[in-house]
């Protein structure tokens, strides 16, 4: 099951579409800004993709992203963004970013970019347990 953290200012949005998703077998965090999303990533290592709203009161999306990247570098972002932010979620991309989505987003479309976002996590994840393996096989010489 996939953990995401669904991060935005407006609480009635992230309890429904943290139903949603969780209709769709995923299994959701919420948090209602910037400093909350890093404190539950702190709390939670199973936490695979960040939802993030672009706007948001004091620490904004693209702040909120350059922290979690420096902190949680192989934790997947997607950008959720209005009409008015788009060159900013684009900017997100930049950083660090999966991809961005436009508000309101399509339930389908958003679980399927979630998946691709897990997927990629674990891919590499996957990928660094086995260069350290491999570390330690040419450490001892086998």
């Amino acid at each position: 099951m996939t953990k995401v953290l669904l991060v935005d200012d407006e609480g009635p949005f992230v309890d429904a579409l943290s139903r949603r998703l969780a209709k769709r077998e995923m299994d959701v965090v919420g948090a209602l800004s910037g400093p909350e999303a890093l404190q539950k990533l702190q709390e939670d290592h199973r936490i695979e993709v960040v939802i993030l709203d672009v706007k948001m009161p004091g620490m904004d999306g693209i702040q909120t992203l350059k922290a979690i990247k420096a902190e949680h570098p192989l934790v997947e972002v997607i950008m959720l963004t209005g009409h008015a932010t788009v060159e900013t979620a684009i900017d997100g991309m930049k950083l660090g970013a999966l991809d961005y989505l436009m508000k309101p987003c399509d339930i389908d479309v958003l679980v399927a970019k979630v998946q691709e976002a897990a997927s990629k996590k674990r891919k590499h994840e996957d990928k660094i347990a086995e260069a350290r393996a491999q570390s330690i096989a040419l450490r001892r010489g086998d």
